[in-house]
């Protein structure tokens, strides 16, 4: 199994900067991509950013040059640096991750959510 422990989550002003951090423990090996969700209230979860193990990323369009994700692969934790941030961006932040095993089979984790408010 694999756990996911998110930290960095808080309160900011409009304009400001916060760093996500999710660490991966337990059986880790095989795991590849890894993201950032969100979910503001009211709203429908929705995917943030990807990076995998090689290093391609995704954003979705609103936080496209505002928001970089980034990973060390020997301490198995990836980052979410977030500037330029705007009350919009208000939700609970979850990392997650898939692990692939052997045969195709895949595994989905999360971790438990980290509040993220931006003030104007």
């Amino acid at each position: 199994q694999v756990q996911l422990v998110e930290s960095g989550g808080g309160l900011v002003q409009a304009g400001g900067s916060l760093r996500l951090s999710c660490a991966a423990s337990g059986i880790i090996f095989r795991i590849d991509t890894m993201g950032w969700y969100r979910q503001a209230p009211g709203k429908q979860r929705e995917l943030v950013a990807t990076l995998t193990k090689g290093g391609t990323t995704t954003y979705t369009d609103s936080v496209k040059g505002r928001f970089t994700i980034s990973r060390d692969n020997a301490k198995n934790t990836v980052y979410l640096q977030m500037n330029s941030l705007k009350p919009e961006a208000t939700a609970v932040y979850y990392c997650h991750t898939v692990r692939t095993l052997l045969g195709g089979i895949t595994q989905d984790y999360w971790g438990q959510g980290t509040q993220v408010t931006v003030s104007s």
